[in-house]
């Protein structure tokens, strides 16, 4: 077990969606509920850029800039700092929220979204394709949250959260088939999640205060702890690609730790991948 360090103060009300990419120049995560994009500089300062009522992930665009969820839709920046434009809402119903995405390897964006109640069976996770084109991935889903593809982009990791497991599915032609259970929370809510350039699975346990890392057969290999229980969302970068940085929140939390909302940071042995961008 490894106890991860702080890196940032408590800067996010909810952080979520940490994501590592050379082309904004490192980590770059949102404060969900504020509707802000939040940059970690080179001399350690935190950039903040505000993008609508919610600001739900964050992915870089395969042709330069970026793609950010927004309430209830996406947006797309041309630039690695730019405002993002909004496009077309993907929905009407303010009772529901884009909540989590990421891209496979073919560069179609997954984007997943819940109800503000957490309505069962309220959400959606949409593949939005680089053109543009929309579909549903999966239906009535209740807190759709983390998504990431195997390195030779045969297999799909995600997390519905109410489920109290990540499930795996068969990717064929960029469509998600042959769901199953791939490892269950171990009592916890299974957040983000990233896969590491081995196939390795690292989920964020919120209500846990840890990380653990699966391997593609469901072995428990890592953990990584946190001194916060609600751990959001984990993601691998750094010069060599070693570095798991996490995100953490005080939503809701009546006694909230002194560094809930931080980001935290750990050493591990298997390197991640680039990030799969939108090709959009």
């Amino acid at each position: 077990m490894t106890r991860a360090e702080q890196l940032t103060d408590p800067l996010a009300y909810h952080a979520e969606g940490p994501c590592w990419s050379p082309t904004w120049g490192g980590l770059r995560w949102v404060d969900m509920l504020a509707g802000d994009l939040l940059t970690l500089r080179g001399d350690g300062g935190v950039d903040r850029l505000h993008v609508g009522a919610v600001a739900a992930f964050v992915r870089p665009r395969a042709a330069g800039g970026y793609v950010v969820g927004l309430e209830r839709g996406i947006a797309l920046a041309d630039g690695p700092d730019d405002v993002p434009v909004a496009r077309p809402e993907l929905w009407t119903d303010p009772g529901v929220r884009m909540n989590e995405g990421g891209c496979d390897v073919a560069g179609n964006l997954f984007a997943g979204s819940m109800a503000y109640d957490k309505t069962p069976g309220a959400a959606t996770l949409y593949r939005i394709t680089p053109a543009g084109e929309v579909s549903v991935a999966l239906a009535r889903v209740t807190v759709s949250n983390g998504i990431d593809f195997s390195p030779d982009g045969t297999r799909a990791y995600y997390d519905d959260t109410a489920t109290g497991r990540t499930d795996v599915f068969r990717v064929e032609d960029g469509v998600l088939t042959d769901r199953r259970p791939f490892h269950d929370g171990g009592g916890s809510n299974p957040d983000g999640l990233c896969v590491d350039s081995a196939g390795n699975v690292w989920v964020a346990h919120n209500g846990a205060g840890r990380v653990r890392c699966y391997s593609p057969d469901a072995e428990v290999l890592a953990e990584v702890t946190v001194p916060v229980r609600l751990t959001t969302a984990c993601t691998l970068g750094g010069d060599d690609g070693r570095d798991l940085f996490i995100t953490t929140s005080r939503e809701d939390l009546d006694d909230p730790e002194p560094e809930a909302g931080a980001v935290f940071r750990a050493r591990v042995d298997v390197p991640g991948r680039p990030v799969l961008p939108y090709g959009g």
